[in-house]
């Protein structure tokens, strides 16, 4: 059943294992890849992002200001109707 010359499972793992990729040995690890040119038209949409992304953290803080403004002139109508 198993091989008397050796491990099976070591000799069926070296016949499936892949080759190492050549992205990860042609250049060290600590090489930092240079940064492609990108024109000002595809700069713009990242001011956009940047906005949305301030207002959609700002929500929150907004909706607690409304449901406290609510809150505070349901107590003011409350205490002058008597």
């Amino acid at each position: 059943m198993s091989d008397p010359d050796g491990d099976p499972t070591a000799d069926f793992l070296a016949e499936v294992r892949t080759e190492e990729t050549p992205w990860r040995t042609e250049r060290p690890a600590d090489a930092v890849p240079a940064a492609p040119d990108v024109p000002a038209e595809t700069r713009e949409p990242g001011r956009a992002r940047k906005a949305v992304r301030a207002v959609g953290e700002a929500a929150p803080y907004v909706q607690a200001g409304l449901l406290a403004a609510w809150v505070a002139t349901a107590i003011a109508e409350s205490v002058d109707g008597g």
